[in-house]
């Protein structure tokens, strides 16, 4: 098995954060610090890991809330897609715009992803696939050797990603869904932003909004 990984559902609306670990090597990934970095990092301190990379989907506040502490934690870089940067700069406007509470600015990231890129940490291989519709720069990471993808918050079980925030897009959100995820493996598990475990298989035959959009387009 090329690694380990752990999910903690974080934060004030429940987004789910991963951790994954070369169990060899002792190389890590976090994907998306949703929130609580003591959690994240506690993980981390138990298991011996070193992070090496700090991977955002994309750049909703729910989805950053503890990527500076991590990132001072760990010294990782932060990588996401160039189109959700000003997002993520955006990070106090959205706290005071849905809680109003103050937090500092997010940190700048150190890389920018594109489509196709396969980022490698240890063991830990994973695809950049560019899935736009929920926010502008959202990606998903793919690992063919695990049969998983860490979807964000581009699909759900029974659900969807919600398109009504700036930057979203209903058509561009199914085109992303129908030619970057579903195109995958049946058995392929998805691994979203919030809520459980699903697989690709099990959205193709039953998720209302792709069935929906499998007769629109016919």
């Amino acid at each position: 098995m090329p690694f380990k990984y752990y999910c903690r559902t974080l934060g004030p609306v429940s987004t789910n954060c991963y951790i994954l670990g070369d169990e060899n090597t002792g190389d890590a990934v976090i994907i998306d610090p949703a929130s609580d970095a003591s959690v994240i990092l506690d993980i981390v301190r138990y298991e011996k890991w070193t992070v090496r990379q700090i991977l955002l989907t994309h750049a909703h506040f729910d989805h950053v809330l503890a990527l500076r502490e991590v990132k001072s934690a760990t010294g990782a870089p932060i990588l996401m897609h160039a189109a959700d940067v000003p997002l993520l700069q955006t990070l106090p406007i959205q706290m005071q715009m849905f809680f109003g509470t103050e937090v500092p600015p997010a940190p700048a990231p150190d890389q920018v992803v594109n489509d196709g890129d396969v980022i490698e940490v240890g063991s830990i291989r994973l695809q950049v696939r560019f899935t736009p519709g929920h926010s502008l720069g959202h990606v998903v990471y793919l690992s063919h050797e695990r049969n998983i993808c860490f979807c964000g918050d581009c699909i759900f079980e029974g659900s969807i990603g919600r398109t009504d925030l700036p930057g979203g897009d209903y058509s561009t959100l199914m085109h992303s869904i129908f030619d970057k995820i579903l195109t995958l493996p049946d058995d392929c598990v998805l691994a979203p932003g919030h809520n459980a475990l699903t697989t690709v298989g099990a959205e193709r035959a039953s998720n209302p909004f792709v069935l929906d959009w499998a007769v629109q387009r016919r």
